[in-house]
């Protein structure tokens, strides 16, 4: 994905050196060193019924010994994927403008063969992008910070109370049923507009990229695993030959390593397919940041639509009843009244006007630090797009090197044969 494609980089509003003192601010990532060292297979239940489960074992060293921020120096704690999806979603209701790292795929998507969660190769893959997804949160100048992150690395009792206590629940919950409405509003920011559509085009490439990818691996490993079948017959073969027998024996190991070279192309396939994945999650995570700004505006609007109802009404109410009472009689209200009620809106109309101050100011606020986030984001992934795409031909060009290499040695196998 080109930078000039990017919508942040035709932005007006984004400033460079905002970027840059963001990047510029210090990270938990500075101080200490994460890794999730193993995955460990569990099981709950009675002796007959049994719920299996993995969990994973973080480790966390604190490198600058004058770092005062975690509890000890050292820690280890297991944490389940679910638990991970909590920390996760917490921290995207907590800071809704900031494009959240997604975690590696909870169900198995764009596969080229059938597997499950069980599979030892998904769960140290899994291992892998669960690992990923701590060291970009550490990475991040706000978010590693939190105090629900910092329990997540060490907290071994009651995390879960005490992050469920923390009220994220409820407001996931409000904020699930804000976003599930229809929003039409009147005036749509032209930028976030462009960034949701940028993110929606992302997903749909990506999506693409990675289900033509598992066809052409799917038809590639069966293809190359056929070519066992020569190996078998030129090694029957041979045996019958006297003077052709050892070409032909020599041939069919060549023709098996063809079959067997495939094992580890698709293995490290894989692993490349789950970088581009992590971004198909994080095209999803930046349409949810465009939402919560499209929901401040609409908050902002509805704000703007409920004070001029309000002034509409105390004009009337200044005015007097319109009904043919009052043509043919004058009013029928006297002054005291309607001095009351105009006195009654004027009141709420004020407080219309400061809940149209607050509702601008979140807006504003909002867009100020998604901005930089975006560009954060975009630059961040302009660089990893790129270094996975490159990794990935430069893995197309070793397997087809790999493979004229070994034909290559059976074309000269067959020629040096008297």
């Amino acid at each position: 994905m080109s930078s000039e494609s990017s919508p942040a980089k035709h932005s007006k509003s984004l400033n460079i050196q905002a970027l840059e003192d963001f990047e510029n601010q210090d990270a938990l990532i500075k101080h200490v060193d994460i890794t999730i060292v193993e995955s460990e297979k569990r099981a709950n239940g009675t002796l007959h019924v049994r719920d299996h489960y993995t969990v994973y074992l973080i480790d966390v060293k604190v490198t600058d010994s004058e770092y005062k921020q975690l509890q000890t120096k050292i820690s280890t704690i297991w944490r389940r994927y679910t638990e991970f999806e909590q920390i996760h979603d917490y921290l995207q209701v907590t800071y809704p403008h900031v494009v959240i790292p997604p975690l590696p795929e909870k169900r198995i998507i764009y596969a080229w063969r059938k597997s499950d969660t069980t599979d030892p190769e998904f769960i140290e893959r899994r291992r892998a992008g669960l690992e990923n997804f701590l060291l970009r949160v550490a990475s991040h100048p706000q978010l590693c910070f939190d105090d629900q992150f910092i329990n997540f690395l060490q907290q071994e009792h009651g995390w879960r109370e005490t992050i469920t206590d923390s009220g994220y629940l409820l407001q996931a919950e409000n904020k699930i049923k804000s976003l599930s409405l229809s929003i039409r509003l009147k005036k749509p920011d032209p930028e976030i507009d462009g960034v949701k559509n940028y993110g929606k085009q992302l997903e749909a490439n990506l999506g693409n990229f990675l289900y033509t990818r598992s066809k052409i691996i799917e038809k590639n490993y069966a293809l190359c695993k056929l070519h066992a079948n020569y190996g078998k017959l030129f090694s029957e073969w041979s045996v019958i030959e006297k003077e052709m027998g050892d070409g032909l024996q020599k041939a069919g190991h060549y023709f098996d390593s063809i079959a067997d070279s495939i094992e580890s192309i698709a293995e490290d396939e894989e692993q490349l397919a789950d970088q581009l994945k992590e971004y198909l999650f994080y095209a999803a995570a930046l349409q949810h940041l465009c939402a919560n700004h499209e929901a401040l505006q609409r908050n902002l609007e509805n704000a703007n639509d409920a004070l001029t109802n309000r002034i509409a009404e105390r004009n009337r109410a200044a005015a007097g009843k319109s009904g043919i009472m009052s043509r043919l009689f004058g009013t029928t209200e006297p002054d005291i009244v309607r001095d009351q009620s105009t006195r009654v809106l004027d009141t709420k109309i004020l407080a219309d006007t400061h809940a149209i101050e607050r509702a601008r100011t979140d807006l504003e606020e909002f867009r100020k630090k998604a901005s930089v986030e975006i560009e954060y984001f975009q630059k961040q992934k302009d660089k990893d797009l790129h270094e996975s795409l490159v990794n990935f031909i430069a893995l197309q060009v070793k397997s087809a090197k790999k493979n004229l290499q070994a034909w290559t040695q059976i074309k000269e196998c067959l020629q040096n044969m008297p």
